[in-house]
């Protein structure tokens, strides 16, 4: 029940995979083939938004001219980055959407929803501190009737938060790169974990299942003091806030760098963000030695076992599992890394669902104007998810987790569950 491009699922270690070689080409490539308009979600299920191709590159030349095109469908657009995906003539079109966006909002007065999910990272640490209250006050009609008239959705659950945080109970020991680096115990690989906000505040349990196996491969986990990476801020217009974080991130994890550290994260948009945004949109003094080493996690677990630095051994798992492939993972162009490692898992029995965006994007999914067309696309994924019944349902991305339970009362978990099962932990 595998669902292959032939054999391209090969793992690569090359700079492309790594998203270190940047396409230069500028939105003069564009030939308006309509290539991206064909692969954007959004496109599809809403009439208002004219597609990454008119948005994008036919706009900027008007926008270079001095001509004012920016228009409220310019909002429409998810970030998704399935049109730079797409684009054979290395055009990046959400760049140019994104770009347009900020300069939309920075003409318009904020809405309380940008400004909420701008500032997400404190709330998060907000609502994680006060963990109790919090999640009884977001469950109350009341507040759920007040998220409606600010432009929330009152209809989808609100994430959960949790007291015992990844930051708030990080080992003690994890303090400065230097120290780690020069104590005499350390393995001969060490990670600096970059675990974003949700798995944070919302799902630090799957953050410490990564932990423990990276541990379990003899590899040494630090979790430096870090913030959102500042795409919740960028999404909404806030680029200031966005290369505020950006730059607190890239000056702490440079200093695990500098010391021999590699960078992982399991979040793909937080992964997205490092890899592409920092060295460019964001433009971090720090960012281009971010970019380089920093590493999708399956992707390192693969990469150590090609070097011959870890077995797996997985016991057998009688399960047939429907995996959701999250668009910031399959816009990096590179094979899905966590896919190669489930093959390896004995009566595993999978479907690859990468065709269908499943139309949260994060923030984008929480506000009401946008309840139509991320609902839509939800069962439109949801839909193709089921056709083989699986017992449980994967996806790397907590926002797309939240997006397809609500849709199905099939079991909805991380990767990294199926794999701490596998290796009996």
């Amino acid at each position: 029940m595998w669902s292959w491009y032939g054999d391209c699922y090969r793992y690569c270690s090359s700079k492309i995979s790594k998203g270190i070689l940047k396409m230069k080409e500028t939105f003069e490539n564009c030939i308006r083939c309509t290539i991206c308009v064909e692969n954007c979600p959004v496109f599809k299920v809403n009439p208002e938004y004219p597609g990454p191709k008119q948005a994008g590159p036919d706009a900027e030349r008007f926008r270079l001219d001095g001509i004012e095109t920016v228009d409220k469908w310019i909002t429409h657009c998810t970030q998704c980055k399935r049109c730079d995906f797409a684009c054979p003539y290395g055009v990046d079109p959400s760049k140019l959407i994104l770009n347009a966006q900020i300069r939309y909002v920075s003409k318009h007065k904020k809405t309380i929803p940008q400004l909420l999910f701008s500032n997400f990272h404190y709330i998060a640490r907000l609502g994680s501190f006060f963990s109790i209250i919090t999640n009884i006050i977001t469950s109350l009609g009341i507040i759920r009737k007040l998220f409606k008239l600010i432009g929330l959705r009152s209809d989808i659950p609100f994430p959960q938060f949790r007291f015992k945080t990844l930051q708030r109970f990080r080992k003690k020991s994890v303090k400065t790169p230097e120290y780690l680096s020069n104590n005499n115990q350390l393995k001969k690989r060490k990670v600096a974990f970059f675990h974003g906000c949700y798995l944070n505040s919302n799902a630090p349990d799957e953050g410490r299942m990564i932990i423990a196996i990276l541990e379990h491969f003899n590899i040494t986990v630090a979790i430096p003091n870090q913030v959102c990476c500042g795409l919740p801020a960028l999404g909404n217009g806030d680029l200031v806030k966005a290369k505020g974080f950006a730059k607190k991130n890239s000056k702490e994890f440079a200093k695990y760098i500098e010391q021999g550290w590699d960078i992982i994260y399991s979040c793909t948009s937080c992964g997205h963000t490092l890899i592409y945004d920092y060295p460019e949109i964001l433009d971090t003094k720090e960012g281009e030695l971010i970019s380089q080493n920093t590493w999708n996690l399956y992707e390192y677990l693969l990469m150590l076992k090609d070097n011959g630095e870890l077995n797996f051994n997985f016991t057998a798992l009688d399960k047939v599992i429907s995996y959701h492939i999250p668009c910031h993972l399959r816009g990096r162009g590179v094979p899905y890394p966590a896919v190669i490692i489930f093959k390896e898992i004995p009566n595993l029995k999978m479907n690859i669902q990468d065709i269908d965006c499943c139309g949260f994007s994060g923030s984008y999914g929480f506000k009401e104007k946008n309840k139509e067309t991320t609902d839509t696309l939800g069962r439109i994924a949801v839909e193709s998810l089921e056709e083989c019944k699986p017992d449980i349902i994967i996806s790397d991305c907590g926002a797309c987790r939240m997006q397809i339970s609500n849709f199905t009362e099939t079991q909805i978990i991380d990767p990294i569950q199926v794999i701490f099962d596998a290796l009996e932990l």
